[in-house]
């Protein structure tokens, strides 16, 4: 996995994304989802350590099979609020 981390006016935003899944575009009827260099570049992580960002940020963005799927084993995201957009898991985060 592929984890960033950035702070923001509204806090910690962690984005964490399959590594191979960084420079798709996933489309289905009306929505689209490009997992550009950018947003989703950063350092190769452990799911240990994407738990630990998960746990310490304010907004965060999943793409990806293991991605999400570490999101979920850790409690964060429930499966029922993941999309699957043109065959590949998404989920955001937000704490309020």
């Amino acid at each position: 996995m592929l984890l960033t981390e950035r702070e923001t006016e509204e806090g910690l935003l962690v984005a964490v994304c399959d590594a191979d899944v960084l420079g798709e575009t996933f489309a289905e009827d009306e929505i689209s989802l490009s997992v550009s260099e950018e947003f989703y570049g950063g350092e190769h992580a452990s799911a240990e350590r994407v738990a630990d960002s998960l746990a310490r940020c304010d907004t965060a963005n999943l793409v990806g099979t293991t991605a999400v799927g570490v999101a979920i084993e850790h409690g964060f995201v429930e499966e029922g609020n993941v999309l699957e957009i043109d065959g590949t898991r998404h989920a955001q985060l937000l704490w309020m």
